[in-house]
């Protein structure tokens, strides 16, 4: 695939998707149903099994069950991007062969998390599972939730020596990063926000979009802000970035995915169940979300207006 074509698929709003749960097992259903109302909405592509999808908890015969039913539901309408990272390279290797398997257009990476591995030891995780599979790779950085953080040099190293990693997914809270990254790996590597409040000001700088918690409850606003900045019209594009602003923070007022996943089901889509260790939103926290949804639902009501 030339690489326009290929930045093209990776552009715009793609939705870390959440996994549905009941009663300690999978709420298939339920996961369908939100797929279909993320497609009906717009949205551009599709992470299942990344860490908004609680992917560390699940078995391999649910990661299947998840990949195989949103590679299905896409039927090629958005770019699937399957969640294959872990803190061994072997096992990531065996993941990403495994998605692959399953059809999927893309794969995220995340660095290995607890082992902590040096700039070095990243470029060698990175490029052997690039080795092992011909789809795009994502990498991906956190290092609020992995404790290392991928440097640019380091991204350069691996976009230059792998041709199939072609993206970064950015989620370290600082929007310099696009900058340090455009400028190390080149304009077309492709660079998503991987903070949803940081998404305008990560356009604003050259990314192509955002892999969002945000746009499981909000597929819509999100959309619509990204074809605001897109359509130059970034007066649009400010406004509704102030209006989702506080919506926003307070879906990672606890680990993520507790809080989007409490707030879906105060909408009446899914249970709010998430595995554990993770635990059920706090009494405060919980308080706080409904206020802030209400806000949200009153400057919907206002904006939507003629």
């Amino acid at each position: 695939m030339q690489q326009s074509s290929l930045r093209q698929r990776l552009s715009g709003v793609f939705t870390a998707l959440v996994t549905p749960m009941q009663d300690g097992a999978l709420d298939l259903s339920a996961f369908e149903r939100h797929v279909a109302a993320q497609l009906d909405a717009g949205i551009h592509g599709l992470v299942p099994v990344g860490t908004t999808g609680e992917a560390a908890t699940l078995s391999r015969a649910e990661i299947a069950q998840l990949i195989g039913s949103t590679v299905a539901l896409a039927g090629g309408n958005a770019f699937v991007m399957a969640g294959v990272g872990s803190n061994s390279t072997t096992t990531t290797i065996d993941n990403a062969r495994h998605a692959a398997d399953l059809g999927v257009d893309g794969l995220l990476v995340v660095t290995p998390y607890y082992n902590k591995p040096s700039q070095n030891g990243l470029f060698d995780h990175f490029a052997a599972v690039a080795a092992a599979v011909d789809l795009p790779i994502t990498l991906y950085s956190v290092p609020g939730r992995t404790g290392v953080e991928l440097a640019a040099p380091t991204a350069a190293r691996l976009a230059a020596a792998c041709p199939n990693i072609v993206s970064i997914k950015e989620a370290g809270g600082r929007c310099e990063r696009v900058s340090e990254l455009r400028l190390a790996c080149g304009a077309d590597f492709v660079v998503h926000s991987g903070d949803d409040a940081l998404t305008l000001p990560f356009l604003a700088l050259g990314a192509a979009g955002v892999i969002s918690v945000a746009s499981n409850l909000l597929p819509r606003e999100m959309v619509r802000l990204y074809d605001a900045w897109q359509a130059g019209d970034c007066a649009l594009a400010l406004r509704l970035h102030e209006g989702i602003y506080d919506l926003l923070r307070h879906l990672f007022i606890e680990s993520n995915p507790v809080p989007v996943k409490a707030a879906l089901a105060a909408a009446g889509l899914m249970s709010a169940e998430v595995r554990a260790p993770l635990g059920a939103l706090t009494t405060d926290s919980q308080a706080a979300l409904r206020q802030s949804l209400t806000r949200f639902e009153e400057w919907r009501g206002v904006s939507e207006q003629p």
